[in-house]
């Protein structure tokens, strides 16, 4: 058995619970408009993987 020591504080939940708590607190907030990262730090290896992926019709 995996993990024989690990001892979590917190009780599993299911995913079933977890939807509707993560609906939940959606609903509550409204609608989040989190900004796309603007990609000015980007190193050059990352450009050309952004570009062949564009190139193969993919979109990140």
């Amino acid at each position: 058995m995996a993990f024989q020591t690990f001892k979590p504080s917190r009780k599993a939940i299911s995913l079933d619970t977890f939807e509707r708590d993560l609906a939940r607190r959606r609903e509550a907030l409204g609608e989040i408009n989190m900004p796309r990262n603007s990609g000015r730090c980007r190193t050059e290896s990352k450009k050309a993987r952004l570009k062949a992926n564009k190139a193969a019709g993919g979109k990140w």
